[in-house]
């Protein structure tokens, strides 16, 4: 049987050599006959954990299955004890608690109380890495020095693209995490999610662009520039682009990672940025050196 008030509940029945068999609900005994076979109302085929599974795993499995306590079978289908569903709970909360800090390279490890020397283990090689990727994103600045240099206005909008893009990217990031750690992200899955954040992309980044695009042609305006209308397109073009190519990369990102045999949450934002940052430049000073003579 069970443990605690879920001993009222249900007990387990066992049947030769002690073998898991069902689970039986205390109403049923009480309100049956007493020499109807306890075979006929128990449940069969009850869903069991195993000893060497790892919490993670059982987390996910039992994430639609909300009961109150979990047997533990060995090989021979014997119960060898029992899991509270209360303490996966606690754990599932830890683990997604902890997706915030290791998206960008802050490891599960880290606690308050984690010496500084720790952390900056944990830290700096990711710092570093976040160094290369802004400076591919100056790399892309520099290439089209002389086009900022004729069109002013273009460096007023790049943190703009460059935020909103990475804002994008890290919605459909959250959302591909979120689903590995519950269990829900398979290969059939992932190219879904994946598809599903470049149309969502697509239209988040035309809709936000247009806004944008009205912003840039009333300072293009103001500033006496004859190429307005061309440089509101240029922005509604670029930021229609960037979005796209964030949410696609923020959804395979993770799933790129664990095929890589990382972990999927391990900086995913750093790399994420990288993408965007890169693209969102390339696509509005890109356009303009091409749209605005």
């Amino acid at each position: 049987g069970s443990t605690d008030n879920n001993s009222f509940l249900y007990r387990y029945v066992a049947g030769a050599e002690d073998r898991f068999v069902g689970v039986v609900v205390m109403r049923d005994m009480l309100l049956s006959p007493p020499d109807r076979p306890l075979g006929e109302i128990m449940f069969h085929n009850i869903f069991a954990l195993t000893p060497d599974e790892e919490v993670v795993h059982a987390m996910r499995e039992t994430m639609l299955r909300h009961y109150p306590v979990y047997p533990v079978v060995d090989a021979g289908q014997r119960i060898v004890g029992l899991v509270r569903g209360q303490l996966l709970f606690e754990a599932q909360a830890v683990e997604l608690s902890a997706q915030a800090g290791t998206m960008v390279g802050v490891q599960e490890e880290e606690r308050l109380t984690t010496r500084w020397q720790r952390s900056l283990r944990f830290r700096h090689p990711w710092l570093q890495i976040n160094l290369v990727s802004t400076f591919l994103a100056a790399a892309v600045v520099c290439g089209f020095e002389h086009t900022i240099t004729r069109v002013a206005v273009l460096a007023a909008f790049m943190p703009v693209l460059v935020g909103q893009s990475a804002n994008a990217g890290c919605q459909a990031l959250a959302v591909a995490v979120r689903a590995m750690t519950l269990g829900e992200l398979n290969a059939r899955r992932a190219r879904w999610l994946a598809f599903k954040e470049l149309n969502l992309g697509l239209v988040n980044g035309f809709l936000t662009g247009l806004t944008a695009g009205l912003a840039m042609y009333a300072a293009a305006r103001w500033q006496g520039s004859p190429h307005a209308a061309r440089l509101a397109w240029v922005v509604v073009g670029a930021l229609t682009a960037s979005c796209t190519v964030s949410g696609f990369v923020g959804a395979l990102t993770p799933v790129v990672l664990r095929r890589l045999g990382f972990d999927p949450a391990t900086a995913s934002s750093i790399v994420l940025t990288a993408v965007t940052d890169v693209v969102s430049l390339g696509a509005l000073l890109g356009l303009a050196a091409w749209l605005v003579p």
